[in-house]
């Protein structure tokens, strides 16, 4: 999820790019950041039988390159497909030539449930100043809200990669939006900040419309507590309707319309929740471990919540407290930064969150009531059952691993990312005695509108560095085969983030095939369906506020690794279906102690002192 070495703030405008001050800061850049670029068929071809060859046998592997030269050939479809691919770049009324096509595709077209599926947690550290959860929740809407009112006006400053700006539109939706359940697709929708000053906060499956601005005045931290503390008080168990969130998206999409016809005051309560700035949701557990705390943030009881916003933010009766987001619109980049920032705010008391004052005239928690038929309520048990079905056949396991982290990995001069990366191969080697399809997320948001291209991490390097540690081979001859893997795997993110992988350039070229069009042999080919199963599907974000970030599986014979990377820690946070998340945390513990042991020697003695 998280672009390459990201940072905020620039003293000086990079060359070759323009500040459109009317847009405000941070939009400034948007108009001047280039297009995603479309490869060539020959780089692309290139590119997708090296990440193939260490996946397949000798036979496989001539058949696939075969395929693909028969794709490149002089007048055949490959170049008809790439025409029509670069005519759409070229188009001045598409500013991203994939972006329609992958929301839609990855997402607002995608029937499965958002959780476990979609959605992502993260948990946050303890805040020891705030043990109670009216307090805890107050100061993380106080920050929240601080964040969004830079969002909403535009001030919030631009984030760079490379030391050049990146895509700021998504923040758009990160605010009084919500996905709405359609068919074919669904849709998101955005509500003006001005006219929806309003929070909802959920505390027993009841909702309650809390307004964050009263008489053009942002409440306090204070007034924020005592409203909280009014929830509390004022909330009894209520009928479960955030379940129905939980549903596939198809029959969520109907079972949204039964809402409606139930009566029409449903209209407004539903709207009331998807115009919110977004969701509080007071959660009646108290979580301690990481894994209690990764399932309660992740799906909790599947009750408490708006699955469709992309915005949760969840404060247990404990104090402990964590975020969910909704992927459709939005990467985890943004979501990333603005949990670390409110986390980063809230730690160095860096807002009044003590002003004592608390007007006498706000306006008490009002609760949002639905009204339900027979029809709604079996909609209700269905979706009940469904997520119990869901969520328990899945299996959790975090491995906090306190070996070490960045900072000794600098010291062995690698590439953080790239180190963690070959660790979860080590695991999977260790576990199944071969590499098989790996995902890594690579941002694009150097372009305009851009989102993510796939890291396919196993390659040759890769591969041969994994069995000569199963070989126990020359301890020297695995250290230079490590460097190369490492090498590998940096140059092809590198090249993911300029927009010049594999897999979206391919997606594009097969949206490009007309109606009726015979589908290309490349895309038939078993190797091409294969290449992109992900067993393993992994994304890094890092965040010393942070304790845990996760998210399921892809396909069910796969595993969905989360991980973070701290300065003297690594974090995994491990999802399957009944394939072993524990034995997985064992072999990522015995990964990464073998390549540090491995790696030590290579460290520069100590300077004698003088």
């Amino acid at each position: 999820m998280a672009p390459q070495n990201t940072k905020t703030g620039s003293s000086s405008t990079p060359a070759g790019y323009k500040e459109d001050h009317s847009k405000g800061p941070m939009l400034r850049f948007e108009d001047s950041l280039p297009r995603l670029p479309v490869p060539t068929l020959e780089e692309t071809a290139k590119r997708y039988l090296k990440s193939l060859h260490p996946l397949l046998s000798k036979s496989e592997f001539q058949h696939s390159t075969s395929i693909v030269q028969e794709f490149l050939q002089s007048g055949g479809q490959g170049e008809t497909l790439q025409t029509r691919l670069l005519a759409r770049r070229e188009d001045p009324n598409v500013k991203n030539w994939i972006i329609d096509w992958w929301n839609d595709a990855a997402y607002l077209g995608y029937r499965d449930p958002v959780i476990p599926y979609v959605s992502y947690f993260y948990s946050h550290r303890d805040d020891r100043k705030r043990r109670d959860p009216a307090k805890r929740a107050a100061a993380i809407s106080t920050a929240v809200l601080a964040f969004k009112k830079q969002v909403d006006e535009g001030t919030l400053e631009p984030e760079y990669m490379r030391k050049l700006p990146i895509a700021m539109n998504s923040y758009e939706y990160m605010f009084n939006c919500c996905r709405i359940p359609k068919k074919p697709s669904d849709v998101p929708k955005k509500y003006g900040y001005k006219e929806s000053a309003h929070i909802v906060v959920i505390r027993k499956n009841q909702f309650f419309k809390v307004m964050h601005d009263v008489g053009g005045r942002q409440l306090n931290t204070s007034e924020l507590e005592h409203q909280f503390r009014r929830v509390y008080e004022k909330a009894e168990h209520s009928t479960p309707i955030g379940i129905l969130t939980s549903q596939n998206r198809d029959q969520w999409a109907d079972a949204r319309e039964r809402l409606l016809a139930a009566n029409p005051a449903n209209a407004t309560s539903l709207e009331t929740i998807e115009s919110a700035s977004f969701i509080v949701c007071l959660d009646d557990a108290s979580p301690i471990t990481l894994e209690e705390r990764a399932h309660q943030y992740w799906h909790g009881n599947g009750s408490n919540r708006w699955f469709d916003k992309p915005l949760q933010f969840i404060v247990n009766d404990n104090g402990t407290s964590g975020f969910m987001g909704e992927h459709s619109m939005m990467d985890g980049t943004p979501t990333h930064r603005l949990n670390d920032t409110a986390c980063m705010l809230i730690a160095r008391n860096a807002l009044p969150f003590d002003d004592p004052n608390i007007r006498s005239n706000l306006p008490d928690p009002s609760p949002i009531k639905f009204t339900i038929n027979a029809d709604v309520q079996l909609d209700l048990d269905a979706a009940r059952q469904h997520f119990e079905r869901q969520i328990g056949a899945h299996e959790l396991k975090v491995q906090a691993y306190q070996g070490y982290g960045k900072g000794l990995i600098k010291k062995f001069k690698c590439s953080p990312d790239a180190y963690v990366q070959m660790v979860i191969q080590l695991a999977y080697h260790k576990m199944y005695g071969k590499n098989r399809p790996t995902y890594e997320s690579a941002a694009t948001r150097r372009f305009q509108m851009g989102r993510t291209e796939t890291t396919r991490t196993v390659s040759d390097e890769s591969v041969a560095f994994c069995d000569a540690m199963a070989a126990d081979a020359d301890p020297q001859s695995i250290v230079n085969l490590f460097r190369k893997a490492l090498d590998a795997h940096v140059k092809y993110i590198n090249d993911a983030s300029d927009g010049r992988g594999v897999d979206r350039h391919l997606f594009g070229l097969k949206k490009c095939l007309k109606e009726g069009e015979k589908t290309p042999a490349i895309f038939e080919d078993p190797a091409f369906s294969y290449s992109s199963s992900w067993y393993l599907s992994t994304s890094q974000l890092s965040s010393e506020y942070f304790n845990g970030y996760g998210w399921s599986q892809v396909i069910d014979e796969g595993f969905g690794i989360a991980y973070m990377i701290n300065e003297n820690s690594i974090q995994f946070n491990i999802v399957c279906k009944g394939l072993g998340a524990e034995r997985m945390s064992f072999y990522l513990n015995e990964a990464a102690g073998d390549i540090r042991d491995i790696m030590m020697p290579t460290l520069e003695p100590p300077k004698a002192k003088m």
